[in-house]
């Protein structure tokens, strides 16, 4: 197998598969982690004001349900229906966001840096920009992916990391995890 490929197994498996830490972290009864927008629903279609044919402003996010040893907390925003979902050839990355704190109950509407929650660090998009890059997909309804992860630590300042070196980052350190996929079609 290709070398490239087998890695994104590998951080496929790791990161998709609850950890140790993960499965042991809720108790009987305990509800997991919640993320949610007020923009749009499960799996529904995001609102054209996110997107480069509207204001291409982050919408907004809410999480709850933390647990109890969250030190930090990372969201990532892709899309793996790039270029065409009829047959993607990669995830294409909207939002990288790290060292979130845990006190944060979520991110406001067209939140910019300077409003980001004390202590959160940016890292690179696939336009090789800092901040959120809203859908722009060139063909179909493509999924967009708001992953949010709780860490068991503060990672350091990686310096404006793409999403392949944040993951390598966070592994071995996800306490818990939670998506909310959202659609659109230009």
């Amino acid at each position: 197998m290709h070398k490239k490929f087998q890695y994104s197994l590998l951080m496929l498996t790791l990161l998709a598969s609850p950890t140790t830490k993960a499965a042991d972290t809720h108790q009987q009864g305990e509800q997991t982690m919640l993320l949610q927008s007020s923009a749009f629903t499960a799996q529904g279609g995001i609102p054209k004001r996110y997107t480069c044919d509207g204001d291409n402003v982050s919408p907004p996010l809410k999480w709850s349900n933390l647990p109890a040893h969250t030190a930090s907390l990372v969201l990532i925003v892709d899309d793996p229906d790039a270029p065409d979902p009829a047959a993607p050839k990669r995830t294409w990355v909207h939002w990288v966001l790290y060292n979130i704190p845990p006190s944060a109950s979520g991110l406001a509407e067209a939140v910019q840096t300077l409003e980001l929650p004390q202590g959160t660090l940016q890292g690179s998009n696939d336009w090789k920009k800092i901040g959120y890059g809203g859908p722009c997909p060139p063909i179909g309804r493509h999924r967009y992916f708001h992953k949010l992860y709780a860490l068991d630590i503060v990672l350091p300042d990686l310096n404006e990391p793409d999403k392949a070196s944040l993951e390598k980052s966070m592994a071995g350190h996800i306490l818990d995890y939670q998506e909310l996929i959202g659609t659109y079609q230009r």
